[in-house]
C-alpha cells in the first residue's frame, strides 16, 4: 500500500517546472530525484512534505504519516546554538527532559564527536552542519524521510558514513533523495524519478542503469518523434498543392481539405515533440590553447605544512607532464588544498615561490576552486566578462546567454545567482581565461548531473593537462588517469583510486 501518492502534480513557477507527475511511495523505497538545476527537485520535496502547494494535482498521505524533510539551507537562528542543542530543541519539553537519550543515541549513529557536540553550528564546516540538520529530523523518528543534496558540503569519509546510514534504516521507512552525486544514488536508492517539465520517467532501478533504460526511451522517443515529423512534412506538401489546385480553380472543397490537412500536421507535430528535450541549464566548454612542452610541473621532494610550519607531507620527485589529468587523493586536512596552492602560486609568481616546486614558464593557469572565490558577489556577469576579457558587449551577452544566464540575470549581482549559475559562469570564465594548465579543486560543486558530465567530456576532449580534487567519485573514476594519494606523510602514486575509495572512511574516521 502506497505511503504517499501524487496524482497529475504539477507545478509552474513562470515556466512550468513539472507536469502531470505520477508517482507512488511505498514502504521500502529508496527514490533518487534527478533534474537539472533549478528544474523543480527541491520544489517537488516540498510538495511531497506539505509545504509548498503544487499548482495543480492532489497529494495523499497515509493517515498520521510523519515526514522528515532535510533541507539545504541551516536556519540563521540556529548558527550560534551548539550542535546538541540545536536537535534536542526539537522534542516537545516532555521528550527533552525524559527521553534526552533520543539526541544521544542519533549522534552516536552519526559518529558526531564529543567534542563537537557543544561547539554552535557556525563554528562547524559546512558538512557537519548537514548533519545536524539530518539529526534534528531524524530524533523526530519520521515515518519518511526526504533529503535535499545530502552530500554538499560532505568530504568522501562523510559520504560514505552516510551512505552506509541510510543503507541501515528500517526498510520500512522510505527515502526520498534529491541530489546531483551519480556513485551517492548508485549505492543509497532502488528507484529514481527524472524530473521533466512534461512527461518525467521513473525506472524501479538505481541512477546509472535508470540512465542506461531513460536513454533507450529517449531514444525511442527520437526515432518516433523523426517519424512523425516527416509524416507532417508529407501532409504540409499536399496541403501546398491542394491550396495551389483550389485557388486556381477556386474549389472550396479544396481549400475545407486544405486547411483539414494542415491542422492535422500541426497536431501531429505538438503531439510528436521529445519529453526529453529539455531547456539547457547552459554550455559548459572549455579551451587548450597547449604548449610544445612535455613536462608541465616538477616537484622535488616539496614540504607541504600546515601555516605553523608543521610537515603535513613530503611530495618526493614528482613530474605533472602534459595530457596528465592527475587526481589529488587524501583525506579531510591531509593537505591537499595547501598542495594546490603551492603549484598555484609556482605558476602565477614563480619568483616567490618555492625552490623545490618549479612550473614551466609557459602554463597558462585555469584555475577554479570550490567556494568560487574568483567571482565576487557584489560584481555582475557581464562586468566580470567585459573587465577581464577583450570582449565586445554583445559577444559578452551572448557567452554569457550560452551558459545559461538571461538578460536579466546578466545585470544582477552574482551573489544573487544560484549555486549552478555561479558554477557555469566560472566555467566560462575558465574558458575564455584559454589555458593549457587546470587547476580544479571540488570543479563538480554545485553542477547538476548534465553539467558534471559535460565537464568530463570537455577535459577528455581537449585532452586537458589539470590537477584535480573531487569527492565525487563518478567524475574522478571518468575524468583522471593518473592518481596521487597522500598517505603516512608522503605523496604516493598508485593505479586506481578504488582502495582509497573503499578504505577513506576507516582512514578517517
Amino acid at each position: 500500500m502506497a505511503l504517499i501518492n501524487l496524482r497529475n502534480l504539477a507545478v509552474t513557477l513562470g515556466a512550468p517546472l513539472f507536469s502531470n507527475l505520477n508517482l507512488s511511495i511505498e514502504a521500502g523505497d529508496r527514490l533518487g530525484i534527478v533534474a537539472a538545476n533549478g528544474r523543480g527537485k527541491s520544489t517537488l520535496l516540498r510538495c511531497i512534505s506539505g509545504s509548498f502547494e503544487p499548482t495543480a494535482g492532489d497529494i495523499t498521505r497515509s493517515r498520521g504519516l510523519h515526514i522528515g524533510h532535510v533541507e539545504q539551507d541551516v536556519p540563521a537562528r540556529l548558527l550560534d546554538v551548539p550542535f546538541y542543542a540545536a536537535v534536542q530543541e526539537v522534542l516537545s519539553p516532555e521528550q527533552a527532559h525524559s527521553e534526552s537519550w533520543r539526541v544521544d543515541v542519533v549522534l552516536d549513529s552519526l559518529d558526531v564527536p564529543e567534542a563537537m557536540r557543544e561547539k554552535p553550528l557556525a563554528q562547524l564546516s559546512g558538512g557537519w552542519q548537514r548533519l545536524a540538520m539530518l539529526a534534528r529530523v531524524w530524533v523526530t523518528d519520521p515515518d519518511a524521510l526526504l533529503l535535499d543534496e545530502p552530500t554538499n558540503h560532505l568530504d568522501l569519509a562523510r559520504i560514505r558514513q552516510l551512505e552506509d546510514w541510510l543503507n541501515a534504516l528500517p526498510r520500512d521507512v522510505p527515502v526520498i533523495i534529491s541530489s546531483h552525486d551519480r556513485a551517492f544514488l548508485d549505492a543509497t536508492t532502488n528507484r529514481t524519478l527524472f524530473l521533466r517539465a512534461e512527461r518525467s520517467q521513473v525506472f524501479s532501478l538505481p541512477y546509472s542503469r535508470a540512465r542506461a533504460a531513460l536513454d533507450e526511451v529517449d531514444a525511442s522517443e527520437e526515432r518516433r518523434y523523426q517519424k512523425d515529423m516527416k509524416v507532417a512534412q508529407q501532409l504540409r506538401r499536399q496541403a501546398a498543392k491542394l491550396n495551389n489546385i483550389g485557388i486556381n480553380s477556386g474549389s472550396d472543397l479544396l481549400t475545407v481539405k486544405t486547411k483539414q490537412l494542415k491542422q492535422r500536421a500541426e497536431r501531429m507535430e505538438d503531439a510528436a515533440r521529445p519529453g526529453y528535450q529539455e531547456r539547457s541549464s547552459g554550455a559548459i566548454k572549455l579551451a587548450n590553447r597547449g604548449t610544445h612542452v612535455k613536462i608541465l610541473i616538477t616537484l622535488d621532494d616539496a614540504s607541504v605544512e600546515t601555516p605553523d610550519s608543521t610537515l603535513l607531507f613530503k611530495t618526493g620527485r614528482k613530474w605533472l607532464c602534459q595530457g596528465d589529468r592527475v587526481v589529488l587523493l587524501g583525506r579531510n586536512g591531509a593537505g591537499k588544498s595547501r598542495l594546490v596552492n603551492l603549484i598555484r602560486k609556482a605558476i602565477t609568481e614563480p619568483t616567490a615561490s618555492v625552490e623545490t616546486v618549479k612550473a614551466t614558464p609557459s602554463l597558462v593557469l585555469g584555475y577554479g576552486d570550490q567556494g568560487l572565490s574568483d567571482l565576487a558577489d557584489d560584481d555582475t556577469p557581464l562586468a566580470t566578462l567585459s573587465r577581464r576579457f577583450e570582449v565586445g558587449d554583445q559577444r559578452a551577452r551572448t557567452l554569457l546567454a550560452g551558459a545559461g544566464l538571461t538578460v536579466e540575470m546578466q545585470a544582477s549581482a552574482i551573489g544573487r545567482l544560484s549555486g549552478g549559475q555561479k558554477a557555469r559562469l566560472a566555467m566560462l570564465v575558465l574558458r575564455l581565461t584559454n589555458p593549457n594548465f587546470y587547476l580544479l579543486d571540488e570543479p563538480t560543486n554545485h553542477l547538476d548531473i548534465d553539467g558534471q558530465e559535460a565537464l568530463e567530456t570537455e577535459l577528455m576532449a581537449h585532452e586537458a593537462s589539470c590537477l584535480l580534487v573531487s569527492h565525487d567519485r563518478s567524475f574522478v573514476r571518468a575524468v583522471g588517469n593518473r592518481f596521487w594519494l597522500i598517505e603516512k606523510r608522503r605523496l604516493v602514486e598508485v593505479e586506481s583510486p578504488e582502495e582509497f575509495f573503499a578504505t577513506v572512511v576507516e582512514t578517517d574516521g
